[in-house]
């Protein structure tokens, strides 16, 4: 066994020692996925996964929530509501994150209420410390736990742990909500949201690609793919083809970002 994959005990005896019925926040990536399996591995049938639809997270991501939970083997909950109603999410400042995941752990608590479950978990682990995550805190306050962030369990070996136990995620990319693409201090709309994930599906399966991004910019779309793809962008003819697609979407116009994808380059001014 590698060393990567000797931490998975670890986190299995985090749960024995913090609970006996578990909550898992499953967004369908493979960290939570892995918080999963070790709760599934520690408490059986008294782990339960619950994945949100709040209407910014991608029918892609909530597909792969379902195909996680079900190669598990973990009972798996849907919760709907509409953060975009929420008028301080919608106005995206930069605790726009704070008021996503303060509402996704109260509605946490409530169902943990429900299902008599003394624990709530989610996938934060090691690595998302050296960035600003307000999420964070908001779940942190809401009493949801992060037992990978406890036990300095990292992003490479949450992957070799997924690839261990054959997990179909376990090289998937990482992923954020729709939102994420619309720029600071614009609204966040039910139509821009419906708009970024008809354009990012577009560009995948225009050029195969494993990761996108397309930022609004209102007239402008501007995609991110991640270097060692952008090569595959190359095609005059699947461009003239993506030009003509993404401004049947709305878009004035269509460009690529030379730098390639890289996290929260949204971002103009720190959380």
């Amino acid at each position: 066994m590698s060393q990567e994959t000797d931490r998975f005990p670890e986190l299995i005896r985090w749960f024995s020692r913090n609970g006996t019925r578990v909550i898992v926040a499953l967004s369908g990536g493979v960290d939570s996925a892995v918080v999963a399996l070790a709760a599934k591995k520690a408490f059986g049938d008294n782990s339960i996964a619950i994945t949100a639809n709040y209407k910014t997270l991608s029918q892609e991501e909530l597909s792969s929530a379902y195909v996680v939970a079900e190669e598990i083997g973990i009972q798996h909950k849907l919760i709907q509501y509409d953060e975009v109603a929420n008028s301080d999410f919608a106005k995206n400042d930069q605790l726009r994150c704070y008021h996503c995941r303060k509402e996704l752990g109260m509605r946490l608590l409530q169902e943990a209420s429900k299902l008599n479950a003394n624990l709530i978990v989610d996938g934060t682990h090691f690595d998302d410390i050296g960035n600003n995550r307000p999420g964070i805190r908001a779940l942190q306050e809401c009493n949801v736990r992060s037992p990978m962030l406890e036990l300095a369990i990292s992003k490479a070996q949450i992957r070799a742990i997924a690839r261990r136990f054959k997990l179909s995620i376990h090289d998937k990319p990482s992923n954020s909500c729709l939102a994420s693409r619309i720029p600071r201090g614009t609204t966040v709309t039910y139509e821009k949201l419906a708009r970024i994930e008809k354009a990012e599906t577009i560009v995948k399966e225009l050029f195969n690609l494993r990761q996108v991004r397309v930022r609004d910019h209102g007239d402008i779309a501007r995609i991110e793919v991640q270097k060692e793809e952008i090569i595959l962008l190359f095609d005059v003819g699947k461009l003239e083809n993506l030009d003509t697609l993404l401004k049947e979407l709305g878009f004035k116009y269509v460009s690529i970002d030379a730098k390639g994808y890289r996290t929260g380059s949204l971002v103009l001014t720190p959380n």
